[in-house]
């Protein structure tokens, strides 16, 4: 699998409005009794789960991930982390695997919120979303997932399955992805992929000039 890093933005609009917008929402669909979340049963996990907002815990496909994302992005600044795009939905098996799997391990469950304000987006036939996905890097499978700076700046895209270790979701794959694009390495990360495609021009430069030498050789 490949990593696709890019410098996408996630549109945003005013900050506080969105927050605003999201919270109501939050609200609007709570009190419609529609939305169902399902509390871990690790106490330490449970209450991290009830500080969540919405769009961190489900999948829903009435949502706005605009303004979704620019709350998630607010927050992200505001608490210095970066924000982790899961793009999914109710029907999909591996995105359920992928809950369970959090919530069984509360130490990963605690990184990645403590590193991470977590955006679901529902991806279903009753909502693809496509607006928003338009301005996202190609999906390989779900669930799919973005890395986002705090600023609303994409650096990272991921597919799920670089995860999985003999059918499973490996502890030591997450915590390695968790410490490795946490907000403090943003510079880092954001400098390492950058300069790869100089790495690959160079390395192409050098076989062009290396294959030139050659050709220029005279064969005993």
């Amino acid at each position: 699998m490949v990593n696709v890093c890019v410098a996408a933005t996630v549109p945003a609009n005013n900050q506080a409005e969105a927050q605003l917008a999201s919270d109501a929402v939050d609200q609007e669909r709570k009190s419609g009794g529609s939305v169902t979340t399902v509390t871990p049963k690790d106490p330490q996990t449970a209450e991290i789960a009830e500080s969540l907002p919405l769009y961190s815990k489900i999948y829903d496909d009435k949502r706005d991930p605009f303004v979704d994302a620019v709350a998630a992005i607010s927050l992200a600044g505001f608490t210095n982390r970066n924000v982790l795009i899961e793009i999914g939905g109710n029907w999909c098996t591996w995105c359920h695997k992928l809950d369970a799997f959090l919530e069984q391990n509360p130490d990963i469950y605690k990184a990645l919120h403590e590193n991470f304000v977590l955006l679901k987006v529902n991806v279903s036939d009753s909502n693809e979303n496509a607006d928003f996905m338009a301005g996202l890097p190609p999906v390989l499978g779900y669930p799919h997932m973005y890395v986002s700076t705090g600023q609303g700046k994409v650096i990272l895209s991921k597919d799920t399955a670089e995860f999985l270790e003999d059918g499973s979701y490996s502890k030591e794959a997450w915590m390695t992805f968790i410490g490795r694009w946490q907000s403090a390495n943003n510079e880092a990360n954001t400098s390492l992929q950058a300069s790869k495609p100089e790495q690959s021009q160079k390395a192409s430069d050098d076989n062009t000039a290396s294959t030139e030498q050659l050709q220029g050789q005279e064969i005993d």
